[in-house]
């Protein structure tokens, strides 16, 4: 699918309030409500909109603590990495993981209560998995940047 400057600004729009109705965005695109649907139907259709989710507060439900972990598995190869990919599937703390390159083999960003909780985690579930060779742990003191809109405008330099 060809991703247009309209197609660009109605992601912009969604990606930033996904409660808009079809004719908000449609005023804001210049576009009447059936076509603008439909643009957004096709987006979806693709792939390019996987889903509209609510992004809550992580710190007023009591989740102070954020870490990003480095994990090194004992032996790296096929069978240990679905293994591990599996068992992170399980596992709500992670919220992100990444198969990354250098000295570790994934990156996770794990979310808890505090740093108690972030041991429980570790000792618990990251480390009796009996996968991992190492972990090194950061954690984070404070966000400096945190957003979830896709840079659409960016990737359009690109295919333009």
């Amino acid at each position: 699918m060809i991703i247009d400057q309209t197609d660009r600004h109605i992601l912009r729009l969604i990606q930033e309030d996904a409660t808009l109705s079809i004719a908000e965005i449609a005023t804001q695109v210049g576009l009447s409500s059936s076509p603008c649907w439909r643009r957004i139907r096709q987006m979806e259709e693709a792939g390019i909109i996987r889903k509209r989710v609510t992004l809550l507060d992580r710190e007023k439900l009591g989740l102070h603590f954020v870490a990003f972990a480095t994990v090194k598995l004992a032996t790296p190869n096929r069978d240990t990495m679905t293994a591990f990919e599996a068992e992170v599937m399980q596992w709500p703390e992670v919220m992100d993981c990444y198969s990354i390159t250098g000295e570790a083999d994934y990156m996770l960003r794990v979310v808890t209560a505090d740093i108690h909780h972030y041991d429980a985690f570790q000792r618990d579930k990251l480390l009796a998995c009996g996968l991992i060779s190492d972990v090194l742990t950061r954690i984070v003191v404070r966000p400096i940047k945190r957003i979830n809109a896709l840079p659409v405008d960016a990737a359009a330099a690109y295919s333009d």
